[in-house]
């Protein structure tokens, strides 16, 4: 077994509608596919997906708010991205930290209980200049 590489990243929201709104805002794109209950963008260098699930579709006896993993979207500026998520009603659930190496990492929870992370990290730009 080989992990190739994130296909999908998904959150829920119980108000969907206003999640899909949010998403749309912050990534600055309309989703490309969008059905009732689900939004799907493609975002950054690789197009990574991104997708928002109504939560009466969550399985049963997922845990719900922040809890589970934690995926890092690479950004050029940390701690422009942390206002910007503020400005748009996230709140932090941890503050910008150098983990050194030039790695800066923080994590917020999005305004419908999902953890959002936001890194700079050094070896992103390193790989995406080599390919």
């Amino acid at each position: 077994m080989t992990l190739r590489g994130m296909a999908t990243v998904s959150y829920y929201a119980a108000d969907w509608n206003a999640a899909r709104d949010w998403y749309t805002r912050l990534t600055g794109i309309e989703p490309y596919f969008l059905r009732d209950g689900y939004a799907e963008w493609r975002l950054g260098d690789r197009q990574a997906e991104l997708g928002l699930i109504d939560a009466r579709y969550r399985a049963p006896g997922t845990p719900s708010g922040p809890v589970g993993a934690v995926l890092y979207w690479h950004v050029d500026d940390v701690e422009a991205t942390m206002a910007r998520l503020l400005e748009l009603g996230a709140t932090v659930h941890e503050a910008p930290l150098d983990r050194g190496e030039g790695f800066v990492t923080a994590t917020v929870i999005d305004p419908f209980g999902n953890l959002l992370g936001v890194m700079y990290n050094p070896h992103y730009l390193e790989m995406l200049g080599a390919s």
